[in-house]
């Protein structure tokens, strides 16, 4: 099996990925990192998001498994006292494929014939640059509401314990092939009404988003930020491509939850 292995790049972290690499290579395993069937992570969520879009374009092919250096993270499952552990099982135990679903986003400017397509596995944002959003917001092709407010969140469901939840989103178990939209300080009163909830659409909904006011918008998908100075439409739905993650043992997402915001 050919794999590579990433890090955070501090000192710990760089280390581990170092003894893996090793480890793997004398189990006779195979490093490339151009074209991996696994993709080994050492540091954190922000780790394992980043060698996603690194490998976005190789998705069929290639299986993620995180190890975490800080604290638990909802990608990275393993700790670094667990190394040699997951190197052998890596090595010789046959692994399950679990699938999850992604967020796809298809930008299209003003005065221009093509339009961009982004992938992201939590979340995308939209908000203006200055001033307040003014966006029309279509939902399977019919007008839902036009919101007025600081922004608009479409996350994953395994992005929703991420700023989605701390926007008041529901928290999605990942499985669920769907898209939710929160809002960002929307503005009530008697002459803007949005439904003021988070919005959870299954797979076959699409979310059109088409700003209104002459502001520049900025568009982050993940940790990127895009920059745009006119957006003629912002288009989110469920992505036919899913993320892999190899898994060697059950790792309940309910306790995963639990461990992160309540478990002192």
């Amino acid at each position: 099996m050919k794999f590579m292995v990433t890090s955070r790049g501090d000192d710990v972290s760089n280390t581990l990925q170092q003894r893996i690499k090793r480890y793997l290579l004398d189990f006779g395993l195979s490093y490339d990192d151009e074209k991996p069937e696994m993709v080994i992570t050492v540091g954190g969520d922000g780790t394992l998001l980043q060698a996603f879009h690194d490998y976005s374009d190789r998705l069929e092919d290639t299986a993620f498994v995180g190890i975490h250096t800080g604290h638990l993270g909802f990608y990275a499952d393993w700790v670094p006292d667990e190394v040699e552990k997951l190197v052998i099982h890596i090595a010789k135990t046959p692994y399950q494929i679990v699938e999850y679903p992604l967020l796809e986003v298809v930008i299209r400017q003003e005065g221009m014939a093509n339009s961009e397509r982004h992938l992201a596995l939590n979340e995308c944002t939209i908000k203006s640059i200055g001033g307040s959003l003014v966006s029309t917001i279509d939902i399977k092709g019919e007008p839902f509401e036009v919101f007025r407010g600081d922004g608009l969140c479409v996350s994953t469901p395994s992005g929703s314990t991420a700023y989605n939840k701390a926007l008041g989103g529901a928290i999605l178990h990942p499985s669920l092939a769907s898209i939710q939209i929160a809002e960002m300080a929307s503005i009530n009163n008697r002459v803007y009404r949005t439904v003021g909830s988070p919005l959870v659409l299954p797979q076959h909904h699409t979310c059109l988003l088409k700003p209104l006011n002459d502001v520049d918008i900025q568009v982050t998908v993940d940790h990127y930020t895009l920059e745009h100075r006119r957006i003629k439409s912002l288009q989110c739905r469920v992505a036919e491509e899913k993320v892999r993650f190899a898994r060697f043992r059950p790792f309940p997402f309910w306790k995963r939850v639990r461990e992160s915001f309540i478990r002192e």
